[in-house]
């Protein structure tokens, strides 16, 4: 692995870490739906922008359907059930409970290929189940009123992730850029009908105005420009640490920045959810070195 390529794996972790922290800050000032749909608005025309600049056409009436159901299972829906849980779940919380996506991806799988999970992957599955366990059981967040409906509603989001990245390899192939740029454009039309229901239950301050941009544009935009890179530097798997270390900065982020206390208890379950997801999902630390130096 290249220098340039290891500073922007670490940059979309931190980048993507970020954006619990960004959405634990604007959920309770501006409500879920108006912060995701600026979230995505903004990171829609921050996309049109940049493909204007790289002659990326987007197609719409080609892939109206496709740009639909990617963007209500990658974007419009997980963000909604993240930002609804960041109402009341810390941002190192949300991060963790991110890392289980690859888990509903395998789950997903097998029934969409009617083929038995394997034993390691099995053995994943378990332990992903104890780690978000332990970090529920033993949190005194999980007391709270509405916390066992939030972290519902975060496993729900990666579920939906799942689905997203299960319809990607079996739908028609399109430009990745595109997929990211109709996505998030399709994604804006199926929340705008609900802002008007939705209105904010606070006035933003200046930092929360920041946030909401830093969100759409650095943590979608930005982010999704660092990963097709790196899948294109690296290959797909490679690209996939990103899911590990996600958390790290996730649970930093949230104690550096909101105080979040840390207990024992977040980084061993973190450790186990990601863990499991390694067994999941087949991931080698060995293996992916390899290719990286190869591809370097």
């Amino acid at each position: 692995m290249t220098a340039a390529s290891l500073v922007r794996l670490l940059s979309l972790s931190a980048i993507w870490g970020a954006s619990f922290l960004f959405m634990r800050m604007g959920a309770p000032v501006l409500g879920p739906t108006l912060l995701i749909f600026c979230r995505v608005l903004s990171a829609a025309l921050f996309l049109a922008l940049v493909g204007a600049v790289m002659r990326k056409p987007l197609e719409p009436r080609r892939h109206a359907l496709h740009f639909l159901v990617l963007g209500l299972f990658n974007s419009a829906l997980p963000f909604l059930l993240f930002a609804f849980a960041a109402r009341t779940l810390s941002a190192s919380l949300l991060s963790i409970l991110n890392a289980t996506a690859p888990i509903w991806g395998a789950v997903i799988g097998a029934v969409w290929t009617r083929s038995a999970i394997a034993p390691r992957a099995l053995l994943g599955l378990a332990l992903g189940v104890g780690g978000v366990g332990l970090l529920v059981g033993f949190d005194p967040q999980s007391l709270r009123p509405g916390a066992p409906l939030a972290i519902g509603l975060g496993l729900a989001a990666t579920f939906c992730y799942g689905i997203a990245t299960h319809y990607a390899k079996s739908a028609k192939k399109v430009d990745a850029f595109a997929n990211a740029h109709g996505s998030m454009w399709a994604a804006t039309l199926l929340i705008a009908p609900a802002v008007p229901f939705a209105p904010a239950p606070a006035t933003p301050t200046l930092a929360i105005g920041l946030a909401v941009l830093a969100l759409g544009v650095l943590c979608s935009g930005i982010a999704y420009l660092l990963y097709f890179r790196l899948v294109a530097d690296l290959g797909a798997a490679s690209a996939l640490t990103v899911t590990f270390l996600i958390p790290v900065f996730g649970v930093l982020w949230g104690h550096l920045f909101l105080g979040e206390a840390t207990g024992w208890n977040t980084w061993v379950g973190a450790a186990i959810v990601i863990a499991g997801t390694a067994l999941v999902t087949g991931f080698s630390p060995g293996a992916v070195f390899r290719r990286a130096t190869a591809a370097a």
